[in-house]
Formats: structure tokens, C-alpha cells, sequence
């Protein structure tokens, strides 16, 4: 059985509410530096918080000590993001899949960066996805994905360089065995035609965007 950690970062905005089940099942919660606050936003504790902490109020890390969470502390001067260091921290406790939160919007330079930590060779043994407001976000590699929705949710396939061999079934626009280029949008507003969508890549690499389904 899998171990699935959840990731909580700290982009300005962000409602985590329709999110809450996921927190709450997670068998490993972690904060990355100010993330933290939105934890505590839903009456929730983290397990580990790991960064530089510069965007942590210190009443809210006296509390977290209070609550034993573990706090991991980093200079502000290193490689690393925090987002990237509290995914490099859910690999090393032997994490499966990783839901990744707040990690949308705010500095576009982080926004970007945040999403091309998909890429990052040493999460390429887990299932890894931000969720971001009704959107979940991953990267496919060659070999398929399916997805599930409703007819009409949108679905964007974005190539981080020139991706080929895609075949697509379950959307109103199929590819067959076709290439998308870095730069051209056509592979954006894609829709399901029914519950489910099927994409298939054959070399390069796809960030796949799909719109989930509502709330009940």
C-alpha cells in the first residue's frame, strides 16, 4: 500500500477548502515554510514544516512546536525553493503520490517554477500532481494517462519541448499519433466528450491540465 503525502505551499489566495478530505486523509502532511498558515486556516496540523521560514508568523511556529510538529530549517541562501525542498522531503519518507496545494498564482517566476518541479528527476518514481482550484495538473512522460470527468471539463496538453506519438481518445479533439511543438497553443481547451480520456505520448513530455468534476 502507497503512502500519500500532501504538499501545501504558500501562493497568496488560495482556498484550500474543497481540498479539506484530501488533507485530512493524507498519511503525510507537510508545509512548506508559510503553507503553514493555510493548515491552520482549516483547523489542521501539518506533520513536518520544512523551509527557510522567513514567511512563517512566529505565534503560529510557537504553536506548531507546541502541537509537536516537526519544524526543518533552512537558510535563506540555498538551491532550493521550499516547495521544492518539502518534495524532495515526501520522497525521502518513502512518499507514493504527492498532491501538491497552493502552488498557483502569486509570483509568476515561482508560478512557472512550481510547475516544472514536476519534471524533477526525483519525484519520477511517484504519482505527482498539483491541485489548484478546481484543476488537476501532471506531467506525462512517454506511456499513457486516463483521466476521469464530465462531458464538456476541459483538458490542456502543454509540451515542455517537442512531444510526439500522441494519441488521444475521449475528447472532442483527437489526436492520432500527432506532434505538439513548445510555443503553439494547439493542444489548449481540449473538452471530454464523456467520463473518461485516455492521452498516450510517445516521446517528449506533456504537462496535461483537466478540469475536475464539481463538487457534489
Amino acid at each position: 500500500m502507497g503512502l500519500h503525502a500532501v504538499v501545501v505551499a504558500d501562493a497568496p489566495n488560495a482556498d484550500l477548502q474543497r481540498y479539506r478530505a484530501l488533507l485530512e486523509q493524507a498519511d503525510l502532511r507537510i508545509a512548506a515554510d508559510g503553507g503553514a498558515h493555510y493548515y491552520h486556516q482549516l483547523d489542521l496540523w501539518p506533520h513536518i514544516v520544512i523551509g527557510d521560514l522567513d514567511s512563517l508568523a512566529a505565534t503560529l511556529l510557537e504553536q506548531l512546536q507546541q502541537h509537536g510538529v516537526l519544524i526543518e530549517r533552512f537558510p535563506v541562501a540555498k538551491n532550493e525553493t521550499d516547495l521544492e525542498l518539502a518534495l524532495l522531503l515526501a520522497v525521502e519518507h518513502g512518499a507514493t503520490e504527492i498532491s501538491i496545494l497552493a502552488a498557483s498564482g502569486g509570483r509568476p517566476d515561482m508560478h512557472l517554477a512550481n510547475y516544472l518541479l514536476l519534471a524533477h528527476q526525483r519525484l519520477s518514481g511517484c504519482q505527482v500532481a498539483i491541485r489548484d482550484a478546481g484543476w488537476t495538473i501532471r506531467l506525462l512522460l512517454p506511456g499513457s494517462i486516463e483521466l476521469a470527468g464530465q462531458p464538456g471539463l476541459r483538458v490542456s496538453l502543454i509540451p515542455l519541448g517537442q512531444a510526439g506519438g500522441i494519441v488521444t481518445s475521449g475528447l472532442r479533439y483527437p489526436l492520432a499519433h500527432e506532434e505538439l511543438a513548445l510555443g503553439p497553443a494547439r493542444g489548449v481547451s481540449n473538452e471530454f466528450l464523456g467520463t473518461q480520456a485516455t492521452i498516450s505520448l510517445g516521446s517528449g513530455s506533456l504537462l496535461v491540465f483537466s478540469e475536475d468534476p464539481p463538487l457534489a
